[in-house]
């Protein structure tokens, strides 16, 4: 009788394979073909050079026009430990110039929250994360970016991006993929900092409120 536990894991090394090759290619190919604008990079920028770390937040259901937009710099990214999609973002992200930390809030959560925080405590780093990655709900900070910046003195810089040509796909959100050869815009949001003192659902309500203000003017910005 066939093994189905080995089959499975035959089949997700497949799986593995064909998606580590192949996604790097198809998302330079759906991004790159589009004709990109970038509106307020400076404020990550002007931070990094000041010598704060920054943590680049943006919600999952536009994580990809973040993701493009800052590849190949070396920065810093988290994927979860779910297999076998987690290995094919991982491996996708280090094919594309990012650093990839491994773990997620319900899964190696702990270590991967420690070497953020290692991460983020030398200046000049910048990690990117999606407040409500990787399972939801939509659209509500978790704690972990909030809570980040204020053990490390990090400031987190909001960002939303769109593209003038999607396909849309609905889960426990709407997740975004860009169609080739359009435009696509990325807008950065002022620098937020949080500190102990704060009220943390003030805190929250803060990055929500920014987060969705910079979605609403990125899904606007080709309609005008």
């Amino acid at each position: 009788m066939p093994n189905v536990k080995n089959e499975k894991r035959f089949k997700n090394r497949i799986l593995v394979l064909i998606g580590s090759l192949l996604g790097p290619l198809l998302l330079r190919f759906l991004y790159n073909t589009n004709k990109i604008e970038i509106i307020n990079d400076n404020y990550y920028e002007d931070a990094l050079k000041s010598g704060k770390s920054v943590i680049i937040a943006s919600w999952h259901s536009t994580l990809l026009t973040t993701f493009m937009s800052l590849s190949r710099k070396n920065y810093y990214g988290m994927a979860s430990n779910h297999h076998p999609d987690a290995e094919i973002i991982s491996r996708v992200g280090k094919k594309l110039g990012w650093n990839i930390v491994r773990g997620s809030s319900t899964d190696g959560g702990k270590e991967a929250y420690n070497k953020m925080l290692s991460i983020l405590n030398k200046p000049g780093n910048l990690f990117a994360i999606t407040p409500d990655g990787p399972q939801g709900p939509a659209k509500k900070p978790k704690a972990g970016a909030i809570k980040a910046a204020i053990r490390t003195g990090a400031v987190i810089v909001p960002t939303s991006g769109q593209t003038s040509k999607f396909w849309s796909f609905k889960n426990w959100h709407t997740f975004y993929l860009s169609k080739p050869f359009g435009s696509m815009v990325q807008i950065y949001g002022k620098p937020i900092s949080f500190n102990v003192d704060d009220d943390f659902g003030e805190c929250v309500s803060k990055l929500k409120h920014s987060l969705d203000e910079l979605e609403k003017q990125a899904m606007s910005h080709f309609k005008e």
